[in-house]
């Protein structure tokens, strides 16, 4: 077979019309497509010069789908395994610690919305807050302190 059926530039559209997708995450989904050495980075070089794969919306799509949802530690190991550049990483990280305490307490209420009653119900509702990746002090706060309302 000469050509595949769609091309990499095509595969490479079709995957960014689902969602945004970053230079890294589309050379590792698209690698096992690559014909001819050098084709596939062609390839995404002209898609990022057209403006297709844009690193900063791509950390934009992640923070506004997960900001709500997740602590800052699962959402700094998210942006990292798309492979966006430390610096980025960096500052979306420090800008989301501003509204770590915010964003777990909406977590927490809308799971539990009650104080733990006794140790058991304390560790539980914790756990749950450090498995969305909310940090130590955030957890303590909200969960010792539900008096914020």
């Amino acid at each position: 077979m000469a050509t595949s059926p769609l091309s990499l530039k095509g595969r490479a559209l079709r995957l960014l019309g689902t969602r945004e997708y970053s230079r890294a995450e589309l050379e590792r989904k698209l690698i096992q497509h690559e014909e001819e050495p050098g084709s596939l980075a062609r390839a995404l070089d002209e898609l990022q010069a057209k403006g297709f794969i844009n690193e900063q919306r791509v950390l934009e799509s992640v923070l506004h789908r997960r900001a709500a949802k997740l602590g800052t530690t699962r959402i700094r190991q998210e942006l990292q395994g798309k492979g966006l550049a430390p610096e980025a990483v960096l500052e979306a990280v420090e800008q989301l610690r501003a509204t770590e305490v915010e964003r777990a307490r909406e977590v927490w209420r809308k799971k539990f919305g009650e104080p733990p009653l006794d140790a058991n119900e304390r560790a539980k509702q914790m756990r749950f807050l450090a498995s969305r990746g909310f940090g130590g002090e955030a957890i303590r706060k909200v969960v010792s302190g539900g008096d914020d309302d």
